[in-house]
């Protein structure tokens, strides 16, 4: 096989997405897991800036999904990847770095995290001046009807 840059911008993808091993195997061979890696390999071929990512593991058990999630953090980290991912599980939130909800179009709240510690939560002022605070924060909190800002 000649070795031009494509196949070494191919193997290096592998690599990163801990799918060297499924080179040389046929489409129906890896695993789900490993199918959704190789996946992002190749989604990742051209040097996207960003990189969307539609329920990555949502068809995985937990064991694939958390290391198709250990991948995606790799493509971000050592390719310079922003990975967009747009979960429907609350929990997968607890795997990313940021998170930012969106209500009624717009963007509410945005969580800020570090690997392995709880996140701190912010709301979002948009350039409107709107202010959408978290449902579960009224619910639990209040506000109700008119709010008195001082200041």
């Amino acid at each position: 096989m000649p070795c031009d840059s494509r196949t070494v911008r191919a193997a290096e993808l592998l690599h990163v997405l801990g799918v060297a091993h499924c080179r040389d195997r046929r489409p129906a061979e890896p695993s789900g897991g490993e199918r959704q890696r190789v996946a992002s390999a190749v989604a990742t071929a051209n040097a996207p800036r960003v990189l969307p990512a539609d329920e990555p593991a949502g068809e995985l058990d937990a064991a694939s999904g958390e290391d198709v999630f250990t991948a995606l953090r790799r493509v971000s980290e050592e390719l310079g990847a922003t990975v967009l991912v747009v979960p429907h599980d609350p929990l997968v939130s607890g795997q990313v770095r940021r998170t930012v909800r969106i209500r009624d179009g717009r963007t509410s709240t945005e969580t800020l995290r570090e690997r392995g510690r709880e996140g701190e939560e912010f709301t979002v002022l948009d350039r409107a001046g709107g202010l959408q605070l978290p449902r579960d924060h009224v619910e639990r909190n209040g506000p109700r009807g008119r709010v008195r800002l001082t200041g």
